[in-house]
Order: structure tokens, then sequence, then C-alpha cells
């Protein structure tokens, strides 16, 4: 595991913040836990069920949340394993994760509570894609794949959803409560202007990319804002109308009152240009349409009502399928002050923005890859997709808790059967089974990980 290797070196080694920004805080990496991908939930199963990926298994790091009102972490689950073609009670995990104050160092994390997503009747919110769920593309139903959460202050679960994409509200025990309006420009569409929760660009011309739609989520300090980051830009904004050439992403704000969305801001993703030259030798360069597929935004976490944090990376490292190195996952801290408010405006046609639009102000906050490979780590997580900051420690800085997606470790044939991924950490050699078949000797399935951080957010 890598938790041994990182051992005697984890209290040694920080990672410092870039000091580009005067704002930049210091990061300390502090542990490293790993959970076995087979994990339980608490889902009750009927007596005598056996442990299922699609029944009880945690799931991990879609989204992470810290509630310092009751000391809980939340650990969302997305869609379920298999890729939106499996049935699957989404849900979200409330988790306690024990820390050492003085040091920072955790311990694995304990689900104390699993909640279910339920609609008004009872029936559960299903992983299954609109299609196979409600047999119409064009009908979300109870169709959901959660991707960002936060807590209000009445204890209610706001969670972002990227089939629609879409924003509901739950009370604490899961029981739906409403839908936010969803912004018209960020629905998918085809040519005849009908919606396809489906299709992928072949058929969708306007709106979220498929599987890119909402993918983090946070509650400002004041209460009133919610701030949701699509994954990447919308499938017709950027050059050639092609949003996987384009760099911007966008920021939807909503208001918790109305339910209504207000504004949207331009993010922009780190230029590709750039991330091939982290690594000149590698053969493994993005492409033109890597930039606004590869690479994305994960997780966004509010520091003040204008102030966030985001966690931008690219779709390399230890998942399901095999990916070259990875080159990028990192922190930026962002800013919305002065940014454009683009809710009524096209980027279609350009990567460039608009004259007179102004992007969100973006500084490097911490480089997760220097940290981790600093400390001797091997294996780094594709998806880094939990961004979470948590209690304080002795010391007076804050706990930081980064987690992974690692997709269940299931995969899918093109013919939808499903496959337990297993891997031999040492050799790299790969191995796929039948669905919660045991894996070969020597390899096992890719666990959720979760890297601390004593954070210093006073300088």
């Amino acid at each position: 595991m890598i938790r041994s290797t990182l051992t005697s070196l984890l209290l040694a080694c920080t990672a410092t913040a870039f000091a580009a920004p005067a704002v930049a805080a210091h990061w300390s990496l502090t542990d490293l836990v790993e959970t076995p991908a087979t994990q339980r939930d608490a889902v009750r199963l009927p007596p005598g069920t056996p442990d299922q990926a699609n029944l009880n298994r945690f799931g991990f790091y879609s989204d992470l949340t810290y509630n310092p009102r009751d000391g809980y972490w939340y650990a969302l689950s997305d869609r379920g394993p298999g890729g939106g073609v499996i049935d699957y009670a989404t849900r979200v995990q409330r988790l306690r994760i024990p820390y050492d104050r003085r040091s920072g160092r955790i311990g694995q994390p304990i689900v104390d509570k699993t909640v279910l997503f339920s609609a008004r009747r009872g029936d559960s919110f299903n992983g299954l894609n609109p299609q196979l769920l409600n047999g119409d593309a064009a009908k979300l139903g109870l169709s959901f794949d959660p991707e960002g959460f936060a807590v209000g202050r009445n204890g209610h679960f706001y969670v972002a959803d990227e089939y629609g994409p879409s924003l509901y509200e739950f009370a604490p025990n899961g029981r739906f409560l409403r839908a936010f309006a969803t912004p018209a420009n960020l629905q998918p569409r085809n040519a005849q202007g009908q919606l396809d929760y489906v299709g992928d660009r072949k058929l969708v011309v306007s709106g979220r990319q498929d599987n890119r739609g909402f993918e983090g989520l946070t509650l400002t300090p004041s209460g009133d804002k919610l701030y949701a980051v699509m994954q990447d830009p919308l499938v017709q904004e950027g050059a050639s109308n092609d949003g996987r050439r384009s760099r911007n992403v966008r920021i939807v704000e909503f208001d918790l009152r109305s339910g209504r969305s207000n504004a949207q801001y331009v993010y922009q993703l780190e230029p590709i240009a750039a991330l091939n030259a982290l690594d000149p030798s590698s053969d493994d360069d993005f492409s033109a349409t890597h930039q606004g597929r590869s690479i994305g935004l994960s997780a966004i976490h509010a520091l003040s009502d204008r102030d966030f944090l985001v966690l931008e990376r690219d779709n390399r490292g230890l998942g399901v399928e095999v990916t070259a190195a990875p080159l990028h996952k990192r922190v930026y801290r962002i800013s919305l002050r002065g940014a454009t408010n683009v809710a009524t405006q096209s980027l279609a046609g350009s990567n460039d923005l608009p004259a007179g639009v102004r992007a969100v102000d973006k500084a490097p906050e911490l480089d997760i890859l220097a940290a981790l490979r600093g400390a001797g780590a091997r294996d780094i997580p594709e998806k880094l997709e939990g961004l979470a900051i948590g209690p304080r420690l002795r010391n007076g800085k804050h706990l930081v808790l980064i987690g992974s997606d690692n997709d269940y470790s299931v995969t899918q044939s093109g013919a939808g059967e499903q496959f337990e991924v297993c891997v031999d950490r040492r050799s790299g050699e790969r191995a796929q089974v039948p669905l919660d078949a045991d894996c070969p000797t020597g390899k096992a399935r890719i666990p959720g990980t979760l890297v601390a951080f004593a954070v210093d957010f006073r300088r």
C-alpha cells in the first residue's frame, strides 16, 4: 500500500503552495489512506443476500464535504458501478474520519450512516441512464448521477447531478424536496432542439457534453448561494463549435432561496501546450480535442462568498482504464470579483473569450502530483474528485482532505457487461473478472484514496 511507503517521509515532506499569489496557503502533506474497493457501506441487506457492487459497496469520493455543525464528513457516491447501465440506488455516506489533532494524520473512514436519495413517493433515485430507466432519452425522471454535494445550515443536502445537469435539495433523510431551475443553455439538445440526456456529441449539438455535466458543488459561508462547476466546456462552445477544443468552463451560481440561477462565470482550464511542456520527453501529448475533454474541473470549495478553491485535473493515473502517466492534478484559488456574468452569452465558435468578457481570476495553490511524488508515492489516482476543508488542528491549521473516485473498480464492455478491474500494483499487470468475483492471486481492486493535508489559510 502507498501508506507504508509514505510513513517515514510524511511529516518531513511539505507541499509548498505556489509563490505567485500573496494569499496562497501553505499545504503540508500529513497522510494518505487507501480503503479497499469492496468496503461495505451501511445499507442493511436482507438476510442471506451477499455483498454486491451495486447494493452496498462504499463507492468513495465523487465529492467530499465536512459539516462543522455535526463533525461528520459526507462522501458522495456517484451513479454506481457500470457507467449508468446497472440498477443502483444513489446515496451519500456519512463518515467519521479519525484524525490526530497534533499531526493531521488520519485513520480509515468509518461509514456511520448511508442515506439513500428518494422521491416524495419513496422511489429511489437511480444511477441508470434515462433511456434505460425511463425508456426515453429526453426524460430525466429519477435518473441521477450525483457528483457535487453540500450541506445547508438546516442539515438539508444539496446535490449536483451530471445527467441533467441538475441541482436538487433533499431532507437529511434523503427525501427529495425541490429541484433548482437548470439554465436552458446547459441542457443537452439535439439538432431538432429536443432534450437528449443520453446521446454523445454525434447527437447532442448544444448544452453540456456527455458525461461532463455538474461535477462539483459548494455553499457559500453566508448560506445564500450555491456554486456548481461544469466539468468541461459546453459541447458547442469552442473553435469549430467543438467544446473539446476550448478552455472555457462555466461556473454556475444559484440563489438558495429562489432556486434560480442568477449568473454564470468563465473558468479557464490550463492550456494543453503548458501541460505537454511539463514532460518534453513524453510521446503522450494531449491533442487539441483533449483540451476541453481530458482536462477538467472536479471540485469547488468556498473560502468566502466570492473566493473559492477548485480542483483541476487530467484523466490520467490509477483507474479502471490504462492511461498515460498523469501530468496535472492541482488546486487553484479563484475569485469571482470582476468576472463577467456570461449567463446570456454564447462562447461558441472560438476558443477565445468574446471582447469585454473577463474570466475568473485564478492563482495556483497546490500541485498535488508534486506533493505525492515528493513523499514517494508511485500510484496517483486518476480521479481526484473530492476536496473538503475540515476541522482545525491544534496548531491552528486546517485538516484538508482530497479524495478519489475509483469507479467502484468496475468497467464495462461495449455490450454493457460489467467486470471487476484487478491490478498488480508492483508490475502494473491487470485482469478483469466477473462482477463481484474474487481477483486473481497477487492482484486487487483499485482502492479509494484519501490524501490529508494540514493547511495554514492565515497567510
